[in-house]
């Protein structure tokens, strides 16, 4: 059989690559940007000037042109950034009173609690006035930030103007989009909202209740995703099993739903009989249409410009011409926003588009010789963007989906159904709302179909395959990727068999690194460890063991990250589970323990929201404490410092404990702030060994409090990039002046404290540390035992991430509890008699 090879114009793909490290790098170093355009604008006169010399003399020549290309972009991305950065660096007034008008340049976000238990919204947006509290406003401006603001309805829609009263603003981190992360102190004002926002906003709101109103289950939740884009109904537990079995491309506006939306303008430009130009006119219409519907935030804009990357290439009438346009695109979108260059996101986009245009077609053209044609179609384009895809997915997620191509293809016939029928019914809706509804139930099959293919995925043995994190499995996936290719599609022999040769290797690589690294991560864990605080993001999860019984205290936001810590070490059961109160970064994974816990301790407090957080654990028996309670289980004794009886819930109202355990003292502060810590310290505080920081590190601490307890060891249960500013230099700087070592689980993961002779013993999963803490920590206490010992060896951990664990696919057996454990019920008791006196404070 003779196959046909397109020839493929890669001349611009060379110069599109340039501008692209160009602008990853200088991103982050803007102040060098005029200097690198200067460079790159001489370079490429320089090449130019040299190509034209030489004359046309063949591939020299070639060469020496397509580099005077890819100078002359550097330059060009280079400018843009210097240009824009002028923009981004103009000062900007945070003081008390004074207000800003920013431009809404995202889809904001669904509501989440702080843990005052004020709901919050996020979005992106750019600064164009500041109004301080005393002088003229100044106009004009156009710096990028990201703000957080109290939730009020209507939340902000793109293209609004909105005024907000600025609590606090930092910093983000170089070479981030926004330049500052901005709080706001009261909920958005809107002063000027175009019509089309309106309309759309209006649109989209209405479809989004009518979906949730009318349509059931995960199919309703995901209609409105598939439809326009609108995620907020998407739970996080569908959301996982998206991600797990590579559906998640689905669930928001992407390249994928464009070339759908472009599809169906083309096939009914085709019914109408319109000419081949016009039909295109048409698709671009639809197309744009769309964009504007589901508000043309940046990620839309993108996945607009690859889905008229595909269009062009139509117009052309082959593949190869793609390739160009693609090219194209990507400088353009480069020069307009260069910090599109550090977005996973756009990455994503351009590597899908640019399989699709250059492994689709040969990957299709083989399997077309053992399968029908409709099928290998199907099958190449899936092969082709996951593929093209996975080494920037290895990079979010180390892990590969090993059911990715099946479930897509699966998906493939439904998705298009789902997302055609429910554009139409959220057009209709305002003029024919029952025709709305029928159609609503039409998307809502194929929507259902997909949600239960992505949880059927998940659950499946294997369903992922962890890859080393980092720049190692990147590189191991590339090169796996590169020598898939190779083995299929290339037609030499000798290059096929080497290919098949390295592939061989890296699978016995990865599995060899897989049992290794499962090995070391378990025996190099302390198997004595008393405490054991959770890497569950900005929330709380400590886990107390001793004699056979174990006990929580919170449960953190993330179920799976809650389970993954429970797998890691091995606890099926959790005999006491205590939730100090009832935010959601203290008890959003009580799901993670339906039926595995014996006896739940809350406080003797008013809180309506108890009910929805005890609703997982069914008929678990309940507690119920206050100031002066105690009680004990196994190993454990524990007695409770606060809060006063009937006091009204929220972080001032959180459970303090005492709890000893095979001899490690431990006091847990929950979210308490500096008025509660000073009622509860009004009592007398015995030393301990371990002080768990109240409020994940926030400013509102009593320095009495941390010096009467006296800890060796603080640890700081708190999530990477929170938002909130935890932990605060002065929670820290309390926490050393006490005697104690600051250790944080966004920097060390998760944390293992053992009791021995000497003291506590702390084993770190990242190796994080605090040096300055260290330095300044008295002969013999923690701080001298963590990271390299200046006296001796070290004595941290191995630094593997605690999401590691949950990611591991492996397991060599159900999860036991350990020896000895019994049920809370069994061995709980509540002992009314070693409260203290009444004068410690407590009231009816």
């Amino acid at each position: 059989m003779t196959e046909h090879r397109t020839r493929v114009d890669l001349r611009l793909a060379l110069p599109a690559v340039a501008g692209w490290i160009a602008a990853v790098v200088l991103a982050g170093v803007p102040g060098a940007a005029w200097w690198a355009a200067a460079i790159g604008w001489v370079l490429a006169g320089a090449l130019l000037l040299a190509a034209v010399l030489r004359g046309r003399s063949g591939r020299a020549s070639g060469a020496i042109a397509a580099t005077a290309v890819g100078a002359a972009v550097v330059g060009l991305v280079a400018a843009s950034i210097a240009i824009a950065d002028a923009r981004r660096s103009a000062p900007l007034d945070a003081a008390p009173g004074s207000t800003w008008q920013v431009r809404v340049d995202g889809r904001a976000g669904s509501a989440f609690p702080t843990f005052d238990g004020e709901a919050q919204v996020r979005f992106s947006a750019t600064v164009v006035a500041v109004h301080p509290a005393d002088g003229a406003p100044i106009t004009g401006l156009a710096v990028p930030v990201r703000v957080t603001a109290p939730a009020a309805e209507p939340k902000p829609v793109f293209g609004a103007h909105v005024r907000i009263a600025v609590a606090s603003a930092r910093p983000a981190e170089a070479g981030d989009r926004a330049v500052l992360l901005v709080r706001a102190a009261s909920a958005p004002e809107v002063v000027h909202l175009p019509a089309w926002s309106a309309w759309a906003g209006e649109l989209g709101a209405n479809f989004a209740a009518a979906a949730a109103a009318t349509l059931p289950g995960d199919g309703g939740a995901l209609v409105p995703g598939l439809a326009v884009g609108d995620t907020t109904a998407v739970g996080d537990d569908l959301d996982a099993a998206m991600k797990a079995s590579s559906l998640s491309h689905l669930t928001a506006v992407s390249g994928a739903n464009c070339a759908i939306v472009t599809a169906a303008g083309l096939a009914a430009a085709s019914l109408a009989g319109l000419g081949r130009r016009t039909r295109l006119v048409v698709a671009g219409t639809a197309l744009l249409a769309f964009v504007a519907l589901v508000t043309p935030e940046a990620s839309v804009v993108r996945a607009a410009t690859m889905a008229a990357v595909v269009l062009v290439a139509l117009a052309l009438g082959r593949g190869g011409g793609g390739v160009p346009a693609l090219a194209s695109a990507v400088v353009g979108l480069l020069t307009i926003d260069p910090w599109y260059a550090r977005d996973a996101g756009f990455a994503l986009s351009v590597l899908a588009t640019a399989g699709l245009l250059l492994l689709a077609p040969p990957i299709a053209q083989r399997l077309r010789r053992v399968m029908p044609v409709p099928l290998a179609e199907a099958l190449a384009l899936s092969v082709a963007a996951q593929l093209a895809c996975q080494p920037v997915l290895t990079l979010l997620e180390p892990a590969v989906p090993v059911f990715g191509v099946a479930a897509n293809l699966l998906a493939a016939p439904a998705a298009p159904v789902a997302t055609v029928v429910g554009l139409l019914a959220c057009l209709v809706l305002p003029v024919l709302p029952g025709v709305a509804h029928a159609l609503l139930w039409v998307a809502w099959l194929p929507a259902a179909w997909i949600a239960a293919l992505a949880r059927a995925t998940a659950v499946l043995p294997g369903a992922t395959a962890a890859v080393p994190p980092g720049a190692l499995g990147v590189v191991l996936v590339t090169v796996g990727v590169l020598a898939i290719v190779l083995a299929w599609l290339v037609a030499r022999r000798r290059v096929r068999t080497a290919a098949a040769a390295m592939l061989v290797v890296l699978v016995g690589a990865w599995a060899g690194w897989g049992w290794a690294a499962d090995g070391l991560r378990t025996a190099n864990r302390p198997a004595d460890w008393v405490l054991a605080a959770c890497d569950v993001g900005q929330g709380d999860a400590v886990l107390v063991r001793a004699g056979g019984a174990i006990m929580l205290v919170d449960t953190g936001p993330d179920r799976q990250a809650l389970s993954g810590c429970l797998g890691a070490l091995r606890i099926d059961h959790v005999d006491v589970l205590v939730l100090s109160h009832f935010d959601a970064d203290h008890v959003g994974a009580t799901e993670a323990l339906a039926g595995r816990v014996g006896l739940v301790v809350v406080a003797e407090a008013d809180d309506p929201r108890e009910a929805a957080a005890l609703a997982p654990l069914g008929g678990t028996e309940v507690e119920r404490v206050s100031v002066g309670d105690a009680g004990s289980v196994g190993g454990i004794r524990w007695s409770v410092r606060w809060p006063r009886a009937g006091a009204a819930g929220g972080n001032d109202a959180s459970v303090a404990l005492l709890v000893d355990a095979g001899g490690l003292r431990t006091a847990f502060l929950g979210d308490l702030g500096e008025h509660a810590q000073r009622a509860m310290a009004s009592g007398g505080l015995p030393r301990v060994d371990v002080v768990k920081v109240a409020h994940h590190g926030s400013a509102d601490q009593f320095d009495g409090v941390y010096e009467r307890l006296g800890a060796r060891v603080g640890l700081v249960c708190v999530g990477a990039d929170n938002g909130y500013g935890h932990p605060t230099d002065r929670a820290l700087d309390v926490v050393r002046a006490g005697g104690g070592l600051p250790v944080r689980t966004d920097e060390s993961g998760l944390v293992l404290v053992a009791q021995h002779d000497d003291g506590p013993r702390v084993w770190v999963e990242r190796g994080a540390r605090d040096d300055a803490a260290a330095r300044a920590g008295p002969p013999g206490r923690v701080a001298d035992r963590l990271g390299p010992d200046p006296h001796g060896g070290p004595r941290v951990g191995s630094a593997f991430r605690q999401d590691w664990s949950r990611r591991w696919p492996r397991q060599p057996r159900r999860p036991v509890r350990p020896p000895g454990c019994r049920s809370g019920t069994s061995s709980a008791r509540r002992s009314r008699s070693s409260r203290p006196p009444s004068s410690s404070g407590r009231t009816s």
